[in-house]
């Protein structure tokens, strides 16, 4: 059976222990039983190759879930087993098939799918995260820039899905997966034929809307039918009014920007013809970019209108939102640009004649543009600095964030000794966030550490998070997306410059993220401190 990536395992957590959910339906009291004789057995190796360590589940199919390991490459898997196998199993095992036959790093793995007549299994990535479910459950609707890069993530797998003609039929909060390393992956597609790619997109909406508002637009009646699975029953309803019609995003959560707001809806409008998924990933990849507030304004992209001869976005044709939105925009750039435009030609009888043309105390020229002398550099005032450790319970390593901008290299914040140098193999990192109180031009960033051998990259970042474990997560996430700055890799001094800034960038959130600690001196561990960050700019 070929080995390739493909749709599979949802991601629950229950009481601090990850549990993966075959096919997307969760575990129900209700289930229906599984066939006990022949069950397999901790230590039990399959295909004489994965060997089963651990019963994580059953889902509400009667499908055994297992954690295992293959034993020839040593890698952690998950096992998903029915009994028995043969035609009661061919529907799992046509869907494994299919998946393995697409590649695409928002596609969990599927690595084998065998029938042994009483039983079938198939062989899956084993991934450590939940799901979008758990995870809107856990921390509540998520910002805008983290639900356009989860619909982004869903919307590139479609897409690849798409490209070989399947459908997946299964797009739903229970299939989306976050691994704890900030992976979004798509799980669980289905293969019965009873669904369409069209569905898939209106799936999408589903999803983002899910992701903002922290309910599901379809109800209990699922958008998939008989594909839909026990995963969606009981997500919370949309606000609907007296006529069944949902409320849009921006109803139900403020802040949420009126272009998302408009894509939203228009992927659940059955009168709008979605986009292809190909063009919709597109589209959703060119959102999802760190962007400060006159990026994409709350009246939506003008892109996406087609006035005066201009190629419109491929988006154009789901709707009029968008269109009205971005002619009344062009309207009021033009209307702005014509009034600047008579009063720089001295139209008004009323102005001073006499007015001069320059400052006479000014260097400038009489004639020609005159440029503002640039700002002179100097060292940046932080309002605010915290550490940032979104892989740990919060309860160590977080005091004396303070001391990394009193001025005196001799104090600093300093990590834990961890046994290896990737923080022990526990955390992806760690950092110090810094808040300049307002956007700045940024000339360069420098760090004072403890030690010599550390590996560290700047980020920035347009918003501030929540103070706490799930708001640190966010943040990481974000900020990733725009490192700025060389990044240092086993950097050999202890003193880390970043320069070569966008003179025309501005930034307010800057985050020092550390990815390797240096060893002590001596041995016994890794450990790093950070004994002074300073920015300079104006």
């Amino acid at each position: 059976m070929p080995s390739s990536t493909g749709p599979s395992i949802d991601t629950i957590t229950e009481g601090g222990r990850v549990t993966q959910v075959g096919e997307g339906q969760e575990a129900e009291e209700t289930a229906p039983p599984v066939m006990t004789f022949g069950a397999p057995t901790a230590g039990e190796i399959l295909a004489e190759r994965y060997e089963l360590v651990e019963h994580i589940n059953n889902d509400s199919a009667g499908r055994l879930v297992w954690r295992g390991v293959d034993v020839v490459l040593r890698r952690p898997v998950a096992v998903v087993l029915r009994y028995p196998g043969g035609d009661s199993a061919t529907e799992m095992l046509q869907a494994a098939v299919a998946a393995s036959r697409v590649i695409h790093p928002n596609l969990v793995g599927v690595y084998d799918a065998i029938d042994e007549a009483d039983r079938a299994y198939v062989v899956r990535e084993w991934v450590d995260g939940q799901s979008l479910r758990e995870l809107v459950a856990e921390d509540g609707p998520l910002d805008p820039a983290r639900a356009t890069a989860i619909g982004n993530a869903v919307a590139s797998a479609l897409a690849a899905v798409h490209a070989t003609g399947m459908v997946h039929g299964n797009v739903h909060p229970g299939t989306v997966m976050i691994s704890d390393d900030g992976r979004v992956v798509l799980a669980d597609a289905r293969t019965d034929g009873a669904d369409s790619q069209e569905n898939d997109l209106r799936a999408v909406g589903g999803v983002l809307y899910f992701a903002l508002t922290g309910h599901w637009p379809h109800g209990e009646a699922p958008l998939h039918g008989a594909t839909a699975g026990h995963g969606r029953a009981a997500l919370p309803d949309a606000v609907r009014d007296a006529a069944g019609s949902i409320a849009a995003p921006r109803q139900v959560r403020a802040g949420v920007p009126a272009y998302l707001d408009d894509l939203t809806m228009d992927l659940l409008d059955p009168e709008i013809a979605p986009p292809s998924s190909d063009v919709l990933s597109a589209e959703l990849s060119r959102l999802d970019v760190p962007a400060d507030d006159h990026f994409l304004e709350q009246a939506g992209p003008l892109r996406f209108t087609n006035d005066n001869g201009e190629e419109p976005s491929p988006l154009a044709s789901m709707g009029g939102r968008k269109v009205a939105l971005g002619i009344a925009g062009l309207l009021a750039v033009a209307l702005v640009g014509l009034l600047i435009g008579i009063s720089a030609l001295g139209g008004d009888d009323k102005s001073p004649k006499n007015q001069p043309v320059a400052n006479p105390s000014s260097s400038a020229p009489a004639t020609g543009d005159a440029s503002p002398a640039p700002a002179a550099v100097r060292r940046l005032s932080v309002e605010d600095v915290r550490i940032i450790d979104p892989d740990s319970k919060r309860r160590d390593e977080l005091d004396d964030a303070q001391l990394v901008i009193d001025g005196n290299l001799d104090k600093g914040w300093e990590t834990q000794t961890y046994n290896r140098a990737n923080f022990g193999n526990f955390k992806r990192g760690m950092g110090v966030w810094i808040d300049l109180g307002s956007p700045h031009t940024v000339k360069s960033v420098q760090a004072e550490l403890s030690a010599t051998g550390a590996s560290a990259q700047l980020l920035a970042g347009s918003a501030d998070f929540p103070v706490s474990s799930a708001g640190d997560k966010q943040l990481v996430a974000s900020y990733l997306k725009s490192p700025i700055g060389q990044p240092f890799e086993e950097h050999d001094g202890t003193t880390m410059t970043f320069n070569g800034f966008d003179p025309e960038q501005k930034y307010q959130y800057l985050l020092f993220w550390i990815t390797e600690l240096p060893e002590k001196e001596g041995g016994g561990g890794f450990k790093v401190g950070v004994q002074e960050i300073t920015v300079q700019g104006s």
